[in-house]
């Protein structure tokens, strides 16, 4: 498949403060000389935080870790996770549409998709909220069929299901990931069959589950600002400066 640069390109690219900050960070896992190690975690970051890699961001990366700009081309045209075109602004969804999936209804999953955004993969729906493209396995067989969305699995999907998933996010809302009919990360649908007195601590998701859920959002794009940048190979957390929201002024009764 042929993977080119998207025609309509912005004039620039600013990693955020915070990024940019995590983005220097990761530069320093590698010796001296050997920056360009960094190429794919640079470029997953600017795309988290833009939605999609424009030929500016590549630049960005590419000066950033004295790269030709070529060989960071190369490589965000290589890797297929690395969107090359504008995505939708709230989410794009991608179906996973290997073996398993297929023969648990990912056919139905695209045809939601047809129906609800566009009738082709990568165009953005009228609204601009979405996108959606097939994808090969995406390693969740055992919750099959499901989607990626941003960050997260949304897994034993059905056709009815997803339809749901999508209203909630078109109406400002976000669904709780992972499987959607209830079972705890990847367990039996049917129930556990074996280690029936092991004690998760009865926690209400699984770890993954649990953290999208603690962020409150998420298909947010990320801009540093979520957690601590940890950088415990330097001896210490790097944590960007966030200004605090604003409270409330409070109103004379």
């Amino acid at each position: 498949m042929l993977r080119r640069l998207n025609a309509d390109q912005p004039t620039s690219f600013v990693f955020t403060p915070a990024n940019q900050i995590w983005a220097e960070a990761q530069m320093t896992k590698f010796p001296e000389g050997r920056q360009a190690s960094a190429v794919i975690p640079l470029l997953w970051r600017a795309q988290e935080q833009e939605g999609w890699l424009s030929r500016p961001a590549l630049e960005v990366v590419a000066d950033m870790l004295g790269m030709a700009h070529i060989r960071v081309l190369e490589v965000a045209t290589f890797y297929f996770m690395f969107q090359l075109q504008p995505v939708g602004q709230v989410a794009h969804f991608q179906i996973c549409g290997t073996t398993t999936c297929m023969i648990c209804g990912a056919e139905d999953l695209i045809l939601v998709c047809q129906n609800k955004i566009s009738t082709k993969p990568h165009a953005i729906s009228e609204n601009g909220m979405f996108s959606w493209e097939e994808v090969e396995c995406l390693g969740a067989c055992a919750n099959a069929p499901m989607v990626q969305i941003g960050k997260d699995y949304y897994e034993d999907l059905t056709a009815e299901k997803f339809a749901a998933v999508i209203d909630d996010l078109a109406a400002g809302k976000v669904p709780i990931p992972g499987s959607q009919i209830g079972r705890y990360a990847a367990e039996p649908a049917g129930g556990l069959t074996s280690l029936k007195d092991y004690d998760v601590g009865k926690a209400a998701h699984n770890a993954s589950v649990q953290l999208a859920v603690d962020l409150g959002d998420t298909v947010k794009r990320i801009d540093g600002t979520e957690v601590p940048l940890l950088t415990p190979w330097l001896g210490k957390a790097t944590k960007p400066k966030v200004k605090p929201k604003a409270k409330p002024v409070k109103k004379d009764a």
